[in-house]
């Protein structure tokens, strides 16, 4: 049981700048009696409000350094103050406040709100076991407009998808990946270093792309590039959850439409998903 939901802005000082963290929480524990369920005993039930009210003053105490960081430190405070609880997992994720810039200066105290991927986490752990951190993105909208293609597949009486060489490939994305055993860590560089090895494995060089015959082979590319550069993740899951774009026939209104305007196919969508670890 706990509380899901659990929304607030931690606003750090320095001066007169300013730096925001804007998170939501979710707090989950296990007791070692299950007493309140069988016998409706609640003697040992840390009610939700009074979690809600330790994510809050955690908060206010540690700040939030990063979010594995904060996880963490939540997951500590239960094991280590209630002695009833058996398991806890904590999620954390943010709000992607991006500190506003004017002509190139960052503003001490202004921020925007930009939708370029939900960065989160998860950490539990069950009493006398390891500490278990996961993070990841997810709601990660890409696209590149060439230098994708779907061809040579299965094709049977119930087939009727033609085969292409040059479509557009669009998604949305979720990744999440764990890391081994949890040492000091760098939480931020870590994060930031796994999305630009999305960005990469994704879109390929700046100049030219890199050609990619499905959706399942960019998802494999993207775990690849990941586990070859970033030594402290094991295992990575990534979800590429498609959307497909039809070009707008336009000869009844005497019109060559050469892939210049296009609808995205409302549904069914596809979607592709893969986990890959290290042996």
């Amino acid at each position: 049981y706990g509380k899901n939901t659990i929304k607030f802005l931690r606003l750090h000082r320095e001066g007169k700048k300013h730096f925001v963290k804007e998170v939501e929480v979710c707090a989950h524990l296990r007791l070692t009696s299950p007493q309140e369920y069988l016998e409706g005993n609640n003697s040992h039930v840390i009610p939700t409000d009074t979690i809600k009210n330790i994510v809050l003053v955690l908060a206010k105490k540690n700040g939030i350094p990063s979010l594995e960081q904060f996880a963490i430190d939540i997951c500590n405070h239960f094991m280590t103050t209630f002695c009833q609880v058996a398991y806890v997992k904590t999620y954390v994720q943010e709000v992607p406040w991006q500190r506003l810039h004017e002509d190139g200066v960052p503003h001490i105290h202004s921020f925007i709100c930009v939708p370029d991927g939900i960065r989160f986490c998860e950490a539990e752990q069950c009493r006398n076991g390891p500490l278990v951190v996961f993070a990841g993105i997810k709601d990660l909208k890409l696209m590149k407009t060439t230098q994708s293609g779907f061809e040579g597949f299965y094709k049977n009486e119930h087939t009727t998808l033609p085969e292409r060489h040059d479509r557009i490939l669009c998604g949305e994305l979720f990744c999440k990946w764990s890391y081994g055993e949890c040492k000091d860590f760098d939480f931020d560089c870590i994060w930031k270093k796994i999305r630009e090895c999305i960005l990469e494995a994704f879109a390929g060089p700046p100049d030219c792309g890199e050609y990619s015959p499905s959706y399942q082979k960019t998802v494999n590319c993207i775990q690849m590039l990941v586990l070859s550069r970033v030594s402290q993740v094991q295992v990575i899951e990534v979800v590429l959850n498609n959307t497909f774009y039809n070009v707008v026939d336009m000869k009844n209104l005497g019109l060559n439409n050469d892939k210049e305007v296009l609808v995205p196919v409302e549904a069914p969508y596809g979607s592709c998903a893969c986990t890959l670890g290290r042996k």
